[in-house]
């Protein structure tokens, strides 16, 4: 389903979902809110991190924060 997160161990299902809320951010439809263009963009940002720390094999905690989640990245680097 389209709600649901992507496959926990798959880093290319955490890139594809990623792909898709930036083609979500980057459609110009009128009556969209800016700001759901603004969520789509964060969304694809997080995933993209994920998926990174799938393909390394790390856990991730559950947070939609991007700054704490590249602060952990670094620590791990």
């Amino acid at each position: 389903m389209a709600n649901e997160p992507p496959a926990a161990d798959d880093p290319r299902e955490w890139l594809s979902r990623a792909k898709s809320n930036l083609i979500l951010a980057a459609a110009v439809l009128e009556g969209v809110n800016p700001a759901d263009h603004c969520f789509d963009t964060q969304q694809a940002a997080e995933k993209s991190i994920k998926a990174v720390f799938v393909r390394r094999g790390i856990e991730y905690p559950y947070t939609h924060d991007i700054a704490k989640l590249l602060r952990l990245l670094d620590k791990r680097a």
